[in-house]
Formats: structure tokens, C-alpha cells, sequence
């Protein structure tokens, strides 16, 4: 008899907007020291400059959720929330992405002001619509529930991108968001690759099973892979590659199932 399919996680949806607005202002406060030199550094993303992800950060990642709220709602939902890693993963999606961010760069020469009022539009319409509003987001229509936890991993990723771009910038991460974004990832790598044969595990946040093979019912498993939680996000979203992290010992990896790289990146 096959195992039973486990249901999704579930968030609540209180905590994950207030994480959400946490780590925004987190992002806002650091965004807010920046220097003109800073601001030009280059950073790990193609040929943006740190000035150019702060504006990504507010304008798009961000700002998506009220301007999507504002929009007429979709028919349907398109994407459950475990959809939307892969969905992530787009060529067109992430070239259109790239020009969108640099005519958003030019637009915005205040961020100071930038930042103000998607922090405003965000804490007003989050306040009055409920979670289950359907919204056109560009990879496919979801609840606003959902899209909200996908705006963890936007912001804790790119809260990383920034620490990597600015020495010393030191953004703090909101511990439920975090904790979010490492579920969500964890368990779009469940999705990915369906199985029961490989325990992966991010203290203190998420264990899952993955990958095909034999099953264990009791004991500690044949094939674990274990890490940090950012180690984790930064491999998921392919900052880190696996060979480097297993060398650089941020990942602990035993058994013939335990190699990861094949299945790495989750997201575009």
C-alpha cells in the first residue's frame, strides 16, 4: 500500500504577515544607511547594483502584493502555494524581471520615499483583504494566503543578497520569516522529488522525506542530509552550490541517496 499523501503545511496567516512587514522594515531600516558608494556596489545577481535591488526589493517584491490586490481578481487559482517555487524557475520570466527592475531603478530616485509608501499601500491592504482573494500574480493566479509566503522567501533571500553585496550591513532576519522561507523550500524539495528514502533536515525548522527508494520505518534513516537554515535557502535558491557547501562543511550528507546536487536549484 503506498504512504498516505501527507497534507500541505499550513501557516497562519497573522504570523506570516506580520513577518512579512518585519522583514520589510528590517530591509527598509538597512536600505536607509546606505551610502552613494554602497548603493553602486555590484551584487550577486547579474549586473545589478545594490541600488537596483533595494528598488526590487520594494517595488516588485513587495509592492506585487498591493498592486495585485488592487487589480481585478482572477476567475481561478493557477497555482497552489508548493507550485510556486517551480514556477519560479522561467527564462522569459526572470529575463522580463531583470527589465523590469531597471526601469523601476530609473523611475525611483527616492527610496527613502520608495520604501515609505510600499510599507504604507502593504499595512493598509493586508489589514482589509482576506487571505482568500485571488490574485494575478505573474507566475500564475493564488491566494493572497499564499502569495504572502512566498513573500518570505522574496525577503529573506534578498535581505542575504544584500548582507552579501554590503559588508557589515548585518540586516537581521525575522525569525518567523525565516522560518517560512525554509519550510516553503523544504517542502517544494518534498514536491519536487516524492519519496521516503532521504531525510533532509534544517534545524530548528523543517524535516522532510524526499526522494525514491527504500523506506525506513523506524531509526535513524539510510540517507540524511542536514544544514542551516540559511545554508539551506542559499542552496535552494542557487547562491551556494552543493559541492561547495559539502566542502566548505555547511552541509553534513550520508548515504548513497543523500546527494542533493541533481535536484538544486528549487528556484529561478
Amino acid at each position: 500500500m503506498p504512504p498516505a499523501k501527507k497534507r500541505p503545511r499550513s501557516y497562519d496567516p497573522a504570523k506570516i504577515r506580520a513577518a512579512v512587514l518585519a522583514q520589510f522594515g528590517n530591509v527598509r531600516a538597512a536600505v536607509r544607511t546606505l551610502t552613494p558608494e554602497q548603493l553602486a556596489l555590484p551584487t550577486r545577481l547579474g549586473d545589478w547594483t545594490v541600488r537596483e535591488l533595494a528598488v526590487h526589493i520594494a517595488a516588485a517584491a513587495v509592492e506585487s502584493v498591493s498592486a495585485t490586490i488592487d487589480m481585478e481578481p482572477p476567475a481561478k487559482p493557477e497555482l497552489a502555494l508548493l507550485d510556486w517555487p517551480s514556477a519560479t524557475v522561467d527564462p522569459v520570466l526572470a529575463a522580463a524581471n531583470a527589465d523590469r527592475t531597471r526601469e523601476l531603478a530609473r523611475e525611483h530616485q527616492d527610496l527613502d520615499a520608495l520604501y515609505d509608501r510600499t510599507e504604507q499601500r502593504l499595512s493598509e491592504r493586508l489589514a482589509v483583504t482576506p487571505g482568500e482573494r485571488l490574485l494575478a500574480t505573474r507566475p500564475g493566479s493564488m491566494t493572497l494566503a499564499d502569495y504572502v509566503v512566498t513573500r518570505t522567501v522574496e525577503l529573506v533571500v534578498h535581505s542575504d543578497d544584500l548582507n552579501a553585496a554590503v559588508p557589515g550591513l548585518d540586516i537581521p532576519y525575522d525569525r518567523q520569516a525565516l522560518a517560512a522561507c525554509t519550510r516553503l523550500l523544504a517542502d517544494a524539495l518534498a514536491v519536487k522529488a516524492p519519496g521516503a528514502s532521504t531525510e533532509v533536515r534544517v534545524p530548528p525548522f523543517a524535516v522532510v522525506q524526499c526522494v525514491e527508494g527504500p523506506r525506513h520505518t523506524r531509526g535513524t534513516p539510510p540517507n540524511v542530509v542536514e544544514t542551516d537554515p540559511m545554508t539551506w535557502i542559499r542552496l535552494a535558491t542557487g547562491r551556494t552550490e552543493w559541492r561547495t557547501a559539502l566542502a566548505d562543511a555547511q552541509v553534513s550528507a550520508s548515504g548513497e541517496r543523500a546527494d542533493l546536487s541533481g535536484l538544486l536549484p528549487l528556484m529561478g
